[in-house]
């Protein structure tokens, strides 16, 4: 049964990969099998005119690769702080405390979600990776605009089949040190991969895909307003509605560093059998279908 859309959602948001490279070559990256890993957002100033003329507040969510190799990160923060925007960032957290501590005070108070992602395959002193975080939260916190909602901060770990008898033990000692912890399914050729009814059970314990009940999520022929209040930006500029428009090659918005770049008018209905990330679930894009899990 389709469901309604939801009120159109009063801050936008982008996920911006910034760049393709990255420090790390994790084997369960969705990115390992990219011809070129080494490309990065070079026309810094073009980007940030770009996101100057985007309507009213968008909560811009940077990742890449990792967005700690890229050598304007700092700038492109102050930038978008300094055009009214909130700034998001997903890393994989291996940049110094010096490094992460600029970042943060490049934002001026306007971080929303600052998301560690925890890979097992290069993190082998987990305590120290809490203790870390730990001190990047305070920073957080010291420096929040009242005006604007609590910045967080989370750790997300990607379930693979060999690390997830590892994981229930993860999140208890997460949940004793006070940080937010999260499972992501892991992707495989465009699809989850094939977990067991006895892995399904342990992945939907821990919470599912990053905390919101299901493993795999659904949506196909529910109105959504990805592509207006939210879109995929990429290291070149190239704009989708969502990440499995970009997968697809569908949907696409133009080009963001030019006149061709448009927002559609209103919600749409999703056209694609799995929906790749939880943006759209957890910024109120679309209604929460019944959940179906993974077959």
């Amino acid at each position: 049964m389709t469901q309604e859309a939801p009120n159109r959602p009063a801050e936008g948001v982008v996920s911006w990969n910034i760049n393709t490279a990255c420090n790390y070559r994790c084997s369960y990256c969705t990115q390992r099998f990219k011809d070129d890993r080494g490309r990065w957002s070079q026309d810094t100033p073009r980007f940030l005119a770009g996101f100057a003329r985007l309507p009213g507040r968008w909560e811009v969510k940077i990742s890449g690769g990792e967005p700690f190799v890229h050598p304007t990160l700092d700038e492109i923060t102050l930038g978008l702080a300094k055009v009214g925007h909130r700034i998001s960032i997903v890393t994989n957290f291996s940049a110094s405390e010096k490094k992460l501590l600029a970042f943060v005070d490049s934002a001026k108070g306007r971080i929303g979600v600052f998301s560690c992602s925890l890979h097992l395959e290069y993190v082998t002193d987990v305590e120290s990776f809490i203790d870390k975080a730990i001190t990047i939260r305070e920073a957080l916190q010291s420096q929040r605009d009242p005006d604007l909602p609590a910045p967080s901060l989370n750790v997300t770990t990607v379930a693979t089949r060999p690390t997830l008898p590892r994981l229930a033990a993860l999140s208890s000692r997460f949940a004793e040190r006070g940080v937010m912890f999260k499972v992501q399914p892991e992707k495989l050729d465009g699809g989850l991969a094939p977990y067991t009814e006895t892995e399904q059970a342990q992945l939907v314990q821990l919470g599912g895909h990053n905390r919101t009940g299901q493993i795999a999520h659904r949506f196909t022929g529910q109105p959504c307003w990805s592509g207006n209040r939210y879109f995929i930006l990429d290291d070149r500029g190239i704009a989708y509605r969502c990440y499995p428009a970009r997968r697809h090659k569908m949907e696409r918005l133009g080009d963001f560093l030019s006149d061709s770049f448009t927002l559609f008018d209103g919600p749409k209905p999703c056209p694609y059998p799995l929906c790749y990330c939880t943006v759209p679930i957890e910024r109120g894009l679309m209604s929460r279908p019944s959940p179906v899990q993974q077959k």
